[in-house]
């Protein structure tokens, strides 16, 4: 891990890699743990949650292995508050709950964080901290993610940052004031006691270290590993070639009435300093697709990460290697009351905005735009088999943008998500809903050299009742561009099929849509754009396409015809 970066000759290096992976792993339990105790479809099949832990100045050490990027800088938003609010009373059993992204360094309200702090005696050693996104946090609409909603007060409820746990004691007004204002209050407490679980078994499994190696070389140890992951990101920057990149990109709209919005950058580079200048971006919106700053950071530390250090550590030394201006008052550095429900399509367009500006830089690294949407989708009913409500809320995945060596992957979740695709036998399982088609998106891989990847295909209908949809698309009218000649991906849609025959297309922030039985609805997700020109792929390439049934003849014939 830490191979290239300078070792300090006060810590034991063998001693030090061995800790650190101590650490990972705690993180790892920590994440399987909320997996594998949590009620909801969303975490225990999509894993829509991160682990960490923290040192005693709220800086992130170590992120587990299968977190999500996006979830970086907000769990560190959280200890920042923490620290703020209750630095003098933190207790051993103290176990602290926010969500709020204007007061308790939250991105959504639907991603509730927890953070339980570690002591040696008195003394303050770190925090543990998970974040689970729940299906429902209240709100204005079942699922607390419709597009539209014009202030954060409509997206659920706001929690600052509270004492849920008070010296191991469980603070019961609290946790009933929350779950009255949430839907699903049974599923909700599931989640949050698996959250409360993983809190306390990260602080137990941090104390056996700390008592193996003892609490002043634990800390060191922290420090070591947030400096030497900064000296390791200084010196990948140092590697891109010094200038001014830029980039701008359009998002489709914001669900109340404002349309193509501009996420404008500039990257400043010389030797190991970069800048990210996000000056020219649109003032944030009505609706709800605001980002927070630590949201910003989060995108554009994964971004960076990606294009030249993959292996590097997801620790608060990503952030000290880079610098940041974003205005304040802006779609990607918001003030309240700013609606914020689905930044993270905002995060998505981000990152394609970090990968457009260096594309000229890092021609060989960067992909065709992704899908980038995030298109989510909420049912909600009552089931009819047992009489009780139900949330079933989804982020689907599409193409992964194509590469200078590869076409792009099909169907997947890309950038700053890291969730999965519910599986059709957990949807038919939980839910009072029929899955009647499940596939890739034929002819939505922008062509090119290498052709971008392709999006998803879901047909759902309710299940002897009635049942209310919400949904928000992202590229469903700016497609996903291609990359040095390669062609754009297909946009994404949604649409309303009736046994009648009938046909319905709905806006891509779709909200308060009721289905019967008699509907189904239609969720294509976009594609991702090529890499390089159409004619240069390899006929067999070609012939692979076609004969896999991916593309259609009428498709090949338009895109890949030598105009000669």
């Amino acid at each position: 891990m830490f191979e290239d970066a300078k070792p300090d000759a006060a810590t034991d290096p063998i001693a030090l890699e061995i800790t650190w992976n101590g650490l990972k792993s705690v993180a790892d339990e920590c994440f399987l743990t909320i997996m594998r105790s949590a009620f909801s479809t969303n975490i225990k099949e999509r894993h829509d949650h991160s682990t960490a832990i923290a040192d005693a100045k709220g800086r992130l050490v170590v992120q587990a292995e299968n977190a999500l990027p996006i979830h970086l800088a907000s769990m560190a938003g959280l200890m920042t508050y923490i620290l703020e609010a209750y630095g003098d009373t933190l207790a051993p059993g103290d176990v602290f709950i926010g969500n709020d992204p204007h007061v308790a360094g939250g991105t959504h309200l639907p991603d509730i964080n927890l953070a339980a702090p570690i002591f040696d005696g008195t003394r303050l050693i770190g925090f543990v901290a998970n974040i689970v996104h729940h299906a429902d946090v209240g709100g204005a609409a079942i699922g607390s993610m419709s597009g539209g909603l014009d202030e954060i007060y409509k997206e659920g409820l706001r929690i600052p940052i509270v004492r849920l746990y008070r010296k191991g004691e469980l603070v019961e007004d609290i946790q009933r004031l929350l779950l009255l204002n949430m839907r699903l209050p049974e599923e909700r407490l599931g989640d949050l006691n698996a959250q409360i679980a993983a809190a306390n078994l990260g602080r137990r499994r941090v104390e056996e270290i700390m008592d193996t190696i003892g609490a002043d070389t634990l800390t060191r140890t922290f420090d070591e590993i947030i400096e030497r992951t900064r000296l390791r990101m200084q010196a990948a920057i140092a590697t891109l070639p010094d200038g001014d990149y830029s980039f701008a990109d359009l998002m489709d709209d914001d669900g109340a009435g404002t349309e193509d919005i501009r996420i404008a950058l500039t990257i400043h580079k010389k030797g190991q300093a970069i800048g990210f200048d996000f000056t020219g971006t649109d003032p944030q919106m009505l609706g709800n697709f605001n980002c927070t700053f630590n949201a910003t950071q989060s995108a554009v530390c994964f971004a960076l990460k990606a294009l030249l250090d993959p292996d590097v550590p997801n620790n608060h030394g990503i952030f000290d290697a880079i610098e940041i201006n974003a205005p304040e008052g802006t779609l990607v550095n918001c003030v309240f009351p700013a609606a914020v429900a689905m930044r993270a399509n905002t995060c998505q367009r981000i990152v394609d905005v970090v990968i457009g500006a260096l594309a000229e830089a890092l021609p060989d690294r960067v992909i065709g735009a992704a899908n980038g949407a995030n298109t989510s989708a909420v049912f909600a009913g009552t089931d009819p088999r047992t009489g009780r409500q139900y949330v079933y809320l989804e982020t689907l995945g599409g193409g992964m943008g194509a590469r200078a060596t590869h076409d792009g992957k099909d169907g997947v979740q890309v950038n700053i998500t890291n969730t999965s695709n519910l599986p059709v036998e957990a949807i038919e399982q939980e839910y009072p809903l029929r899955v009647e088609g499940y596939a890739l998106v034929e002819d939505s891989g922008g062509a090119g050299r290498h052709r971008g990847g392709m999006g998803i295909r879901r047909i759902l209908r309710p299940v002897g009742h009635i049942c209310e949809f919400n949904g928000v698309g992202e590229r469903f009218r700016h497609q996903p561009w291609g990359m040095f000649g390669g062609l754009p991906g297909a946009a994404g849609s949604f649409v309303i099929e009736s046994d009648d025959g009938s046909r319905c297309d709905l806006a891509p922030k779709a909200s308060g849509i009721r289905l019967s039985p008699s509907d189904r609805v239609v969720i294509d997700t976009p594609g991702a754009g090529g890499y390089g020109a159409p004619e240069d792929r390899s006929e067999r390439e070609k012939a692979e396409d076609l004969n896999s049934g991916k593309f259609t003849p009428g498709y090949m014939a338009r895109f890949y015809t030598d105009p000669t």
